[in-house]
């Protein structure tokens, strides 16, 4: 579903409302907008969210321990093999990349659940629902990618309100990054890494139309450097 976004500055201000409530800091006069007025706004396909949640998922739980083999084989059986990037492939099939970083999706994948309405809250001082991973997929019982979409039908949330938590972890991103660099302590229990973690599923997951847009970008494609 494609809609009008809305208003970027309206949007910027409640962000950084949000921002002055978290004492803090708040980005420069120039921070840019995400999106210009007149864009418009929709979220990625449910079943590609749907996908990109579960392969997530596998490769955390390659993280903590699952034999490459079996990671192999869930994936055939659910036929997502294609919609595994290359790093994640090596990572899956002979554990090559940075671990580290691998386990830090935790929070990407937590932000992708709530986009699809897997859980109720993405309040950037609370940690990942530890009840989240009831609505992963059961991969040790065996449940294929098709099982799990049956068992937890997704509600999507509207795209305007997605667009309004990307513009917020936009913000939110400088600010935690800025506030580590100033020595100082978050105003929660999650770090700057969860941030950008959440920030960069919210980015590949709100799809942006408009003259100054470029196509979607792929999930390694996502550009968090601004």
């Amino acid at each position: 579903m494609t809609v009008p976004a809305p208003d970027p500055r309206e949007v910027r201000e409640a962000s950084l409302d949000e921002l002055s409530r978290l004492r803090l800091p708040l980005p420069p006069a120039q921070f840019p907008l995400v999106w210009e007025p007149g864009d418009q706004i929709e979220l990625r396909p449910t079943v590609e969210i749907e996908a990109r949640i579960a392969v997530l998922h596998l490769i955390l739980a390659r993280c903590f321990g699952m034999p490459p083999q079996a990671a192999m084989s869930w994936l055939l059986a659910s036929h997502l093999v294609e919609m595994v990037t290359p790093p994640e492939f090596q990572f899956v099939t002979g554990g090559k990349g940075d671990h580290r970083s691998f386990v830090l999706h935790h929070d990407a994948l937590f932000a992708l659940a709530w986009v699809l309405g897997l859980t109720k809250q993405l309040d950037p001082t609370l940690p990942v629902d530890e009840r989240l991973v009831e609505r992963m997929p059961h991969i040790p019982e065996g449940e294929t990618f098709g099982q799990w979409r049956a068992r937890i039908l997704a509600a999507p949330q509207h795209p305007a309100d997605a667009a309004a938590l990307l513009d917020l972890h936009y913000c939110l991103d400088w600010a935690y990054l800025e506030t580590e660099r100033a020595g100082r302590t978050p105003p929660g229990l999650v770090d700057a890494n969860a941030i950008g973690q959440r920030r960069w599923a919210l980015e590949w997951a709100v799809m942006l139309r408009g003259p100054y847009h470029d196509e979607p970008p792929g999930w390694e494609e996502v550009d968090l450097s601004t």
